[in-house]
């Protein structure tokens, strides 16, 4: 195997085990946030207990008893659960709360380029380029599949690009296996044929000019 592709299928495989951990904790290192649905179960008591419910934009939840509500923005669902345990240890010998993701909804990447739907998504499981690729209505005939970006912001906020061969990925030739996280950005640029498309666009402007003044138009 070529020294190059030995390093980047090394490359792959780093990224990839830095990335799996991530998604295997999900549910529990999963910070809540607006339109987030939850389930709140308090062992035995059934009137305590209540499912499906969507976090506001306050991030407060309301729930009996608690006057005011648990906020919950920001919060894993272990923590929430130890703090509701508290509240309601006021009211419950020894409460065994358990507190569950129905949908996360706050975690979002974008798809921007030559799709067949660019814009911003959930991202409520693990997903690749390529899913999110499908989800955003697949790569156009003008995008350029061999040149596929994702902008990943790092910790000290410096947008860090990631190249993506998706045609070799389509073709078999490399691993389907760079993740995203949330707030990723995968840009699609325009290939040969939209250049071709740009300049038989601006050549019909010309012959138009040409047919109805005489002359190029300045």
């Amino acid at each position: 195997m070529p020294q190059e592709t030995e390093a980047n299928r090394h490359e792959q495989l780093s990224e990839e085990a830095a990335i799996v951990p991530y998604y295997n904790n999900f549910f529990t290192t999963y910070r809540l946030g607006p339109e987030d649905v939850i389930s709140v179960v308090v062992f035995n008591q059934d009137r305590y207990s209540r499912s499906g419910i969507v976090v506001p934009p306050s991030g407060r939840i309301s729930l009996s008893l608690i006057p005011g509500g648990v906020f919950v923005n920001g919060k894993t669902v272990d923590e929430v659960a130890e703090l509701i345990k508290k509240k309601y240890d006021e009211y419950i010998i020894d409460p065994q709360v358990t507190v569950s993701l129905d949908k996360a909804s706050s975690y979002r990447y974008s798809v921007i380029g030559d799709v067949g739907q660019p814009g911003i998504r959930l991202m409520n499981h693990r997903m690749t380029v390529t899913e999110a690729l499908a989800e955003a209505g697949g790569v156009l005939q003008t995008g350029d599949k061999s040149k596929v970006v994702v902008l990943r912001r790092q910790a000290n906020g410096i947008l860090s690009p990631i190249a993506v061969n998706v045609s070799a990925i389509y073709k078999g030739k490399a691993a389907d296996n760079t993740y995203l996280v949330p707030g990723d950005q995968i840009v699609v640029p325009g290939n040969k044929l939209k250049t071709l498309q740009k300049i038989m666009g601006f050549t019909s402007i010309l012959s138009f000019a040409r047919i109805f003044t005489g002359g190029l138009p300045f």
